[in-house]
């Protein structure tokens, strides 16, 4: 069936384009607070000598909590702020007292930091990294974590990675790594471009056996070297999308005109948590 759409005018030019906030990204009246608890990270055998701060959002709820579907965000306090662009705990408290997605338990990973180095940001290392070692970062350590204190379900069907720029192609890799954990990647603004060894996913797709997996990408009309002939962010994602579908992937490419900012992934996200959230068709 046809949903129909607004109208809402083009804008004449895409400098500095942003989007509004739709309700499910505000505190809502009667909507009650969930609880978040704050964790450090510092004995990592995958990424030895880091340390980062974990928040772990617990949404409201009566008696023992439910078992739980399971949302890992990558760069943690971005996408957890209140006061952000993506209001990750905002967005999951309105979505699971309205029944829209199963109760779910948000975990919101900082990227490591080097104790005592020179350049002490771990970030790119291990979010724009072709190998699995995120993957099983947190597979092995954080989520144990969670499990330690809540229930959380076993079924690869309610677990899903979500991350943005650098943390956008690393949710990808964590879900093309193991989907026997994370079925769903949503994926906003994603540096697939500065990939060490370039993107290897639009060749991936196109000759390997389709993983069952399910994408939701957003890509941005002015992302970094949207004109250029290299290192472009825009038509990378592009690439990807357009291999995905091409190889009979369940995935959705929302294109908006904004820059390399978290704003339209942000307002996207509870959109794309009901859609990564949903039953199987």
């Amino acid at each position: 069936m046809s949903v129909p759409v607004p109208f809402r005018p083009l804008p004449r030019g895409t400098e500095g384009v942003t989007y509004e906030h739709g309700p499910d990204s505000s505190r809502l009246p009667g909507v009650p607070a969930g609880e978040t608890i704050e964790m450090l990270w510092a004995q990592s055998a995958v990424y030895p000598g880091t340390s980062r701060r974990v928040w772990v959002h617990v949404p409201a709820h009566e008696g023992s909590a439910p078992v739980a579907a399971l949302v890992v965000f990558n760069d943690g306090w971005w996408y957890l702020d209140p006061a952000g662009e993506v209001r990750g705990a905002v967005v999951l408290d309105n979505l699971v007292h309205q029944g829209d997605i199963p109760f779910t338990i948000g975990v919101f990973v900082e990227p490591g930091v080097v104790v005592g180095a020179e350049q002490p940001k771990n970030r790119n290392v291990e979010y724009d990294a072709f190998d699995d070692r995120y993957a099983t970062f947190l597979v092995d350590e954080i989520v144990p974590m969670v499990t330690a204190r809540y229930a959380v379900t076993d079924d690869p069907g309610r677990w899903v990675v979500c991350g943005g720029s650098s943390g956008g192609n690393a949710a990808f890799t964590a879900a093309w790594m193991r989907p026997d954990r994370f079925r769903s990647a949503v994926c906003f603004l994603s540096s697939f471009a500065q990939m060490p060894g370039g993107n290897p996913y639009p060749d991936l797709l196109a000759r390997s056996a389709r993983k069952p997996l399910r994408f939701f990408l957003q890509a941005g009309h002015r992302d970094l070297n949207w004109n250029a002939p290299a290192r472009n962010w825009l038509a990378e994602n592009l690439r990807v999308g357009a291999a995905l579908v091409e190889a009979g992937y369940d995935a959705r490419l929302v294109l908006g005109d904004g820059g390399h900012s978290p704003n339209h992934g942000g307002v996207l996200l509870p959109d794309a948590l009901r859609w990564a959230l949903a039953p199987p068709a």
